[in-house]
C-alpha cells in the first residue's frame, strides 16, 4: 500500500521520481531526531525524505540551515541543546490549537469600519 501512495500521490514520504534519484545519484548523510534522511548528490543538490507527512515546519533548524546551503557542515545529533530551546511543534494553522491573539478571541462583537454600498 505505501509503494502505491509513493507512486500516485507526492504528500506521502517521497515520490517515484525522488526515489529512483536517491538510488542512483544520492549520498545518505544524516537523519534527524523526527527520522527525516538528508541525501546530497555529487552535484551538490540536497534534498531531505520526511519520515512521514510531508511538511516543511519538520526539518529542525541545524538541518535546515544545511539543506539550504547556509552551512556545509553536517549536523550531529549529539549537538548541544539549550535550556531555552523547545521541542518540535507541527504547523498548527487551521486547528483548534492554532494561535489566534487575545483581541480576536476576547472580542465578540467585531464592528465593521466601513459599510457596504447600497444599490
Amino acid at each position: 500500500m505505501i509503494f502505491f501512495k509513493q507512486i500516485f500521490t507526492w504528500w506521502n514520504r517521497q515520490t517515484l521520481g525522488t526515489m529512483i534519484l536517491t538510488i542512483f545519484t544520492g549520498r545518505f548523510k544524516g537523519k534527524d531526531q523526527l527520522g527525516n534522511k538528508y541525501y546530497e548528490s555529487r552535484k551538490g543538490r540536497r534534498w531531505v525524505i520526511y519520515s512521514s507527512v510531508i511538511d516543511a515546519s519538520k526539518i529542525p533548524p541545524e538541518w535546515h540551515l544545511w539543506i539550504h546551503f547556509l552551512t556545509n557542515k553536517v549536523p550531529d545529533n549529539l549537538s548541544k541543546k539549550y535550556e531555552w530551546e523547545k521541542e518540535h511543534q507541527p504547523n498548527m494553522t487551521g486547528t483548534e490549537s492554532a494561535y489566534r491573539p487575545k483581541k480576536i478571541i476576547e472580542s465578540k462583537d467585531i464592528k465593521k469600519k466601513y459599510e457596504t454600498w447600497k444599490i
